[in-house]
This record gives structure tokens, sequence and C-alpha cells, in this order.
């Protein structure tokens, strides 16, 4: 098979997202597209080079919004139908809005919106998809009351792309995920992972049921829905 993987911006699901890319890359062609945001928080959470590194043969591309600039030209592969399946997972609020109200002003939307004209089936997995509250992992984080404000920074001296800003944060930007502060740490000021509950709003559940309805897009509750929905509606 022929497969688009498209990621977005949200932390939530993101690394069950990249186990279940890995085990698509290693049997069909993977196309990865990845939103700017998704780019910046792969990074953060320690996860792009797991999905790079399966990349880089023709469609085994890993392109972005930046390289593909304004028209998004390899998603006229979708409407030409030289894809067997389209799969955004995770999918955030802000993209399944777009989706809903026919916004493809970005490559990932703009992907949904070509899969669609090409007759080519999208699977979406959306963070904001049930009422109520979930919880989700945070990435690296600099806990202020356990920082002892050291003169000599250890895991600001330790990180690769100095994105520790000493006794104040961590910028995630520059942040790569490899843990290397968490562990230099003597005070155990930097967590790693941290699970945080986040609050549904209603105006996104509300998108997602618009979703469902929408022709050619199945809505699936989490990534490990993905593989068993392919073997039973797709191979």
């Amino acid at each position: 098979m022929r497969i688009v993987f498209a990621f977005t911006g949200a932390g939530h699901l993101l690394k069950e997202s990249v186990e279940i890319y890995e085990k698509l890359a290693k049997d069909h062609e993977v196309t990865v597209l990845l939103s700017n945001a998704s780019y910046e928080v792969l990074k953060m959470y320690g996860l792009y080079e797991r999905v790079e590194k399966h990349t880089g043969a023709r469609y085994c591309e890993l392109e972005t919004d930046s390289n593909q600039k304004y028209s998004f030209p390899i998603t006229g592969r979708l409407s030409l139908g030289n894809y067997d399946l389209l799969i955004v997972s995770p999918t955030t609020a802000n993209t399944v809005a777009k989706i809903v109200y026919g916004i493809s002003d970005t490559l990932v939307t703009n992907a949904v919106a070509q899969a669609g004209k090409g007759r080519v089936p999208t699977l979406i997995v959306p963070v904001d998809i049930n009422p109520g509250d979930v919880d989700t992992v945070l990435p690296s984080k600099l806990d202020l009351l356990k920082c002892e404000k050291c003169e000599s920074c250890t895991s600001a001296e330790v990180c690769p792309e100095n994105a520790i800003i000493p006794h104040k944060e961590i910028s995630l930007l520059n942040c790569v995920g490899c843990k290397l502060c968490k562990d230099s740490c003597p005070y155990d000021a930097i967590s790693v992972g941290q699970i945080i509950q986040l609050h549904m709003r209603d105006i996104d559940i509300e998108n997602t049921n618009k979703l469902k309805e929408m022709e050619l897009i199945t809505v699936l509750e989490h990534p490990n829905k993905i593989v068993p929905y392919i073997k039973d509606n797709i191979l």
C-alpha cells in the first residue's frame, strides 16, 4: 500500500501515533506530512528522528508546511488517487475545525481536501473526541520550586541545543527531548513526561461529531485502532 501519514501539533496521542507510523512504514510506502506545529512538537518530545529515519525514498518522503510553500504540490498525488489511504493522527482541534468548515490552508488540511477529490479514504484520530477530562503527557518542564538556582547549572551545561534558561524555564522550541537535562540535575528540578489533565471544550467535541458525517472520512478514537481498521477495511 501507499499511505500518507500526517501529524499535527498535538502532544496527546503523539507517541502512540509515531508507534503506529513505524509499524506501517515497515510494510508499506509511507509519505509523512508535518504541519509546522507537529515539526516542533515531535522534536520537543524527542520523536522526530524516529519518524525521519523511515523516510527518504520516493513515496516515502517527509514534507512540511515550510518546504511545500503555499501550493502544497505533493498533495496533488492524493487528488490523482496515487495513494491508497490518508491518516491524520493525532489531529488537533484546530485542524478538525478547518476540515469541517472546508478550510485547506495548511499542508495537512489541504491533503484532506485533495484526498476527498481523489476518492482516497481518510482516517482521522482527533485528540478532542469525548466530553470530559483527558490525561496527557507534557514535554520537558522546569519546576521552579525544586530549582536551587545553582551558580553553575549542570542541566544548561549539558544541553546540546542551549534550550535551558537557568533558573527560569526550558525553551521548548529549542528542546529536542534528549532528557540530558533531567538526568544531570541533582535536585530533580526537571521533569519529562509529566501527566496533566485537560478538559475537552464543547465546541471541539461538536466539530469532531461533524467530522464523522463527512464523506470518505472515518474517525477513530485511538491510534491503536488504525492497523485493525486497515486490515478489516482496506487490505
